[in-house]
Order: structure tokens, then C-alpha cells, then sequence
């Protein structure tokens, strides 16, 4: 037999994508205007960005970043550990660690590398790593890569996480959960979560990049809203490129993870340091979205409005307080056509197919920001109405929202 030709392989999986309607398409953003976007000759009102507090375009993270990069250039230019450590890193690290109630903050470029360098340089072959089932892929591809034995229990679900501990009851462990899952919206039962981790001597580690900036008194995130501390939580991964409306990632907690994280985490030691004119205009996301509360509250209201509104239409919305609203589809190519059918009324919602979500599970991720208006949240909504969804799936609406 020849040996198997890797491009031709990967060829057939794509093929055999676009057969099942799961092939995904890039597609170039010309211009955005809040939520805005120009792409090509469309201009489309978008209900698919992570922008959530609409920070992204701020005039002050514009000037700040723009300030950094007239006196420091754009690139770091090097790792952390070796020279490329700015004075606008060290200070949005003691930001994120201040407003997160943590020790020690530690920048990552993206939240993927965050989360695959903390879980690789805290695990080790041996031990059992248990996870939500629907948690990030980063997670996964976290344990994955540290050899520790990756177990799963369903969804939310506290008694299956204790089993699952149970089930290895000598072996070091670690308990990872997203704190807002990222395509149902929904918040990890974490008081019980951190109970249960109390009570096995598991650390428990949180995700927490939909609910960072958004959630709590003090928009610290998930832990904030369920006030868990660092005691309770010793390990918080966050993000800046969705509330914050920059690009990067932080991983808080006791000194001495930072210190740890410093010495083995490898996505960390071996990566360029985010350039020190995003980590400025990142500080100055933090320091606005601590100080404009009234951010938080019109997103609430905007989720308010739009979850009456898709109640009194019968659809089939997931059980999401978040600014995540998943309309629950079913099959692939209902969820494409409905998106299709939304862009033709220039809405921009992005249809979420597996395998990003179980087969059977596509949906339409609405997803909604600080810098929509009531008008905005209204068109979706007569937008949406106008769907020619299967009477199944409507009438299966009262149960979801």
C-alpha cells in the first residue's frame, strides 16, 4: 500500500464537510462602525460579536494604544522572560489582579495559550483532569496536552463532576469549568462546583472569558457574581479581546501559580509578548469598564427586552442570562438557511453547526452589546419572526426561554 498523502486527505474531510453543510467560510470585514459592519457592498446590523460592553473602538483605547505606539513602537519584539516585558505589561497585570480580587495577574497572547499553558504546566501523566462537557476546546486540548487522564461529566451537571473525581479518588486533580459556556450562554453552577473541589482537594479553574467585565457587582466576572475568591477559585483564566474589546488573555491567582506559570508554562516562555500599546489600551478598557457601570446595566436591559420579545414570538431559546442567546435550531442546514435568511434583511448572526456544537445542536449565536440601541434589538427581533422555522421547533419554544 502507498503511503496516505496528507493534502489529498485533508481534501476529502473538506469536501466531505461541505457535503454535510459544516464547511466554514472566511469572510473579510471591510469597515466597522460600532455594530456596524461593511463588507463588500452590504452594510449588516451584527448580533455576532463578543464585544459586549462595546469598547472595541472607544476613542480612549483608540489614543491610548496610539500613544504607546508613537513612544514604543508596535512590537515587543521579544519574549517576556527575555526582554519584550514592558512597563505597560506589568501594569495591566496589577490591574487585572486588583480588580479580580487575585494575587498575581500573567499575560498570555490569546486565551487558547493561557489556557493550554496553565493546564499543561499544572498537570502531569497520573493525574485526572475532569471536565464540563461542553467546556471551551482549549480546555480540552489543555489536558490533553499535560498526559493527565481528561474525564467529562454532562453538562452542568455537579453530581456527575463528583463521580468522576470519585471514580480516582488518589490522583492529583484538577476541576475545569467555563464560567459563561460560550455557545449556550449559560453559567457554570459554581458555589456547588467549588463545594465539591472543597470537599475532593480538587483545584477548581474557571474560564471565565464570556463573563469577564460583564458579570458581578464589580463586573469581575462569574466569581464576582457567585463571590468566590481566590481561596475558593485558585485558578482564573480571562480574556481581552470580548468585553474589553482588545486582543490577549490573563491567567490570576495565588503568587505562586504566577511564579510556576513563569518557570513551565511553555505557550508563555516561548511566545512574543503582546505588543505594549495593546496592553495599554487594554488598561484603558479596564479602567473604563470598572468606572461606566451604565455599560453593564443597558446590556442587561438589551438581554432583557430581547428575551421577552423572543418569548412572545414562541422561539426556541436557550436558558441564557447572558449576553450569549443561542436560538436552538436542530439540524445544520436549518440553522445555515436561517442566517442566509437574516443577512438577506442586512443581520449579520453567525450559524454555529458541529462539530462547534453536538450534532443536532446548531444554532443561531445571537450575541448582543452595550453598543446596540432598543431599535436595534426591535429589527432583530421582526427580523426573526419572519423565519420560517418548523412549527416543532416554535412550539418547543416555552421550554427553553
Amino acid at each position: 500500500m502507498p503511503r496516505p498523502d496528507l493534502l489529498d486527505r485533508l481534501a476529502i474531510r473538506t469536501s466531505e464537510h461541505a457535503s454535510a453543510q459544516l464547511r466554514r467560510r472566511l469572510r473579510t470585514i471591510d469597515h466597522a462602525d460600532g455594530p456596524w459592519l461593511e463588507t463588500g457592498s452590504q452594510r449588516l446590523l451584527s448580533f455576532c460579536s463578543n464585544d459586549y460592553l462595546g469598547l472595541a473602538q472607544h476613542p480612549q483605547l483608540v489614543a491610548a494604544l496610539t500613544r504607546a505606539a508613537r513612544g514604543e513602537g508596535v512590537g515587543s519584539t521579544s519574549a517576556h522572560l527575555i526582554c519584550g516585558h514592558r512597563r505597560e505589561h506589568a501594569e495591566l497585570e496589577e490591574a487585572l489582579a486588583v480588580w479580580t480580587g487575585r494575587e498575581r495577574a500573567l499575560l498570555f497572547s490569546t486565551g487558547y495559550m493561557a489556557n493550554l499553558g496553565l493546564l499543561q504546566a499544572l498537570l502531569a501523566r497520573g493525574d485526572v483532569c475532569v471536565q464540563d462537557k461542553l467546556n471551551h476546546a482549549c480546555l480540552l486540548d489543555g489536558a490533553r496536552l499535560s498526559g493527565a487522564e481528561l474525564k467529562r461529566y454532562p453538562h452542568a451537571d455537579v453530581d456527575g463532576a463528583a463521580r468522576q473525581l470519585a471514580a480516582n479518588p488518589d490522583a492529583a486533580a484538577m476541576l475545569a469549568t467555563d464560567g459563561v459556556f460560550s455557545m449556550d450562554g449559560d453559567v457554570a453552577p459554581l458555589p456547588e462546583l467549588a463545594q465539591l473541589c472543597a470537599r475532593e482537594r480538587a483545584t477548581l479553574m474557571v474560564d471565565d472569558a464570556h463573563g469577564f467585565g460583564v458579570l458581578g457587582a464589580r463586573g469581575a466576572g462569574s466569581l464576582d457574581a457567585a463571590n468566590l475568591g481566590q481561596h475558593e477559585v485558585p485558578l482564573l483564566m480571562a480574556t481581552l479581546g470580548k468585553a474589553l474589546g482588545c486582543s490577549g488573555a490573563f491567567v490570576a491567582g495565588p503568587a505562586a501559580l504566577v511564579e510556576g506559570l513563569l518557570q513551565f508554562a511553555r505557550p508563555y516562555i516561548y511566545t512574543t509578548a503582546m505588543p505594549p500599546a495593546l496592553a495599554a489600551a487594554a488598561l484603558e478598557a479596564v479602567q473604563l469598564a470598572q468606572a461606566e457601570t451604565w455599560r453593564r446595566d443597558k446590556l442587561a436591559a438589551l438581554i432583557a427586552r430581547f428575551r421577552r420579545g423572543a418569548a412572545e414570538l414562541g422561539l426556541p431559546l436557550a436558558a441564557s442570562p447572558s449576553a450569549i442567546q443561542p436560538l436552538l435550531l436542530g439540524g445544520a442546514e436549518t440553522a445555515l438557511a436561517a442566517a442566509q435568511a437574516l443577512e438577506r434583511q442586512r443581520l449579520l448572526v453567525t450559524a454555529i453547526r458541529p462539530p462547534t456544537v453536538p450534532a443536532g445542536h446548531a444554532r443561531l449565536r445571537i450575541t448582543l452589546s452595550a453598543a446596540h440601541e432598543e431599535a436595534h434589538v426591535d429589527r432583530l427581533l421582526g427580523a426573526l419572526e419572519t423565519l420560517r422555522l418548523p412549527a416543532s421547533l416554535r412550539a418547543r419554544g416555552d421550554d427553553h426561554v
